[in-house]
């Protein structure tokens, strides 16, 4: 007679499947990837900096037009967002052209704005002069940036 080995089934205890301890650590390891990976994902409404520049970059744009075009060119900047008009004919009329269209803030981006008509202004006359030295500072979240446009056009980002 032959002897019977013992049945598949039969297997050695604690051989079969993971312990709580291994599981834990698994799911303790995924936990730590998935907060490493939502803490390096980028910001979907862009970096507070970029609106910064962009906002800069277009003043910079609107004190050029002043000396090129040899016309006042002021730029107004609101709660809601920031515009540019020009002078011509005696009365200022909305610049048309892509770049300096009326443009809305960023999601979330609050921007600090002094007068009580909730409106600011700063033109730019045919030499490039500002008519007053203007500081936004924009807001997101706790992070805080200021342009600053000075009275010679020159436009600096401080943040």
């Amino acid at each position: 007679m032959r002897a019977r080995s013992r049945p598949i089934r039969e297997r050695a205890r604690g051989t079969d499947g993971f312990t709580l301890v291994e599981l834990m650590i698994v799911l303790t390891l995924i936990g730590l990837a998935s907060a490493a990976v939502v803490l390096a994902w980028p910001d979907p409404r862009g970096a507070l900096r970029g609106d910064a520049e962009r906002f800069a970059a277009r003043v910079r744009a609107a004190h050029d037009m002043a000396i090129i075009e040899g016309r006042s060119v002021s730029i107004w900047v609101s709660d809601g967002g920031y515009g540019f008009d020009k002078r011509a004919a005696g009365a200022w009329t909305p610049v048309s052209e892509k770049p300096m269209l009326v443009t809305r803030w960023g999601a979330d981006v609050r921007p600090a704005i002094v007068t009580e008509a909730g409106r600011d202004r700063v033109i730019f006359d045919s030499a490039g002069l500002g008519s007053t030295p203007m500081t936004v500072r924009l807001q997101r979240g706790n992070d805080v940036i200021s342009v600053q446009i000075g009275i010679d056009g020159a436009v600096k980002i401080d943040g």
